[in-house]
């Protein structure tokens, strides 16, 4: 009997429904994230007492049925505003400490069976896709894209040995914070969490923060130079996958990718 009304925005793989003022329905929306809604039921409650900030908390988990092919979620609903980037004079110095600490007590977590995480994977397995899209994104004049900067990012990101894995998130970029007044009070989508390269986590350098933020970003979390060479071929190939695929569909997250290689590229 509760009031169904559609979230403004919505995630890429999943469609939210706001239900009441208590609850969000999340429904995959695209077959990779079917099985996003048993996942996180299975994660988010071992998880959440473990950091400091909210996380979305499973209430109920729904079936199929003949209008609608998979397992979806009823979640509590979390307050919050995600970050205007930008927004004017937009900072995050005032929070940024908040998302270094949840990413360091994620990276502490030691917990059985645990999952790799979907960008759990070396870089070198990202090799393909990304020239593939680096070659979209030239033949877009739009997009001004600079070829030989990104090639050599790239490779030189390449050659930087895998680390020992962590707990990381995964998708750190603005629809998936949530702040309220000048905190950090949320993180939510955690379909990709799980046992991956610690540097995908510090992607939000370039996508979120601003360079007074980021110094204090790379410091709180002590991010040494192999480090941050590999969190570059990060950063870079998830907005040049991310560009081409979404550029008629997803506005939000085109201007985010756009972002990313434009902060790569003036640092």
């Amino acid at each position: 009997g509760l009031p169904l009304t559609p979230v403004e925005r919505e995630g890429t793989d999943n469609a939210l429904f706001r239900l009441g003022d208590e609850f969000v329905v999340r429904l995959p929306k695209i077959h990779w994230a079917a099985e996003d809604a048993r996942f996180e039921q299975r994660w988010l409650p071992v998880i959440a007492p473990q950091v400091s900030v909210a996380l979305p908390a499973p209430l109920a988990l729904g079936v199929p049925g003949d209008d609608y092919p998979w397992e979806w979620s009823v979640y509590r609903w979390i307050e919050g505003r995600n970050p205007a980037v930008d927004a004017p004079g937009f900072t995050a110095v005032k929070w940024v400490d908040e998302l270094a600490r949840f990413v360091e007590e994620l990276r502490r977590l030691r917990l059985p069976d645990a999952p790799v995480a979907s960008r759990g994977v070396s870089l070198q397995a990202r090799d393909k896709a990304v020239r593939k899209a680096f070659t979209a994104l030239q033949s877009d004049p739009e997009d001004e894209f600079d070829l030989g900067w990104a090639t050599a990012l790239w490779e030189n990101a390449l050659t930087v040995d895998d680390p020992t894995p962590t707990w990381i998130h995964g998708d750190l970029l603005p629809g998936n914070l949530l702040l309220e007044g000048s905190r950090l009070v949320g993180v939510i989508d955690f379909g990709g969490v799980g046992l991956g390269d610690p540097a995908c986590d510090l992607t939000p350098l370039w996508a979120i923060l601003d360079p007074p933020a980021r110094a204090l970003y790379r410091e709180a979390l002590a991010v040494d130079e192999p480090t941050l060479i590999r969190a570059r071929g990060w950063a870079l190939s998830i907005a040049a996958i991310a560009l081409p695929y979404y550029r008629t569909t997803n506005p939000h997250l085109t201007a985010v990718a756009r972002r990313t290689i434009a902060a790569l590229r003036e640092e």
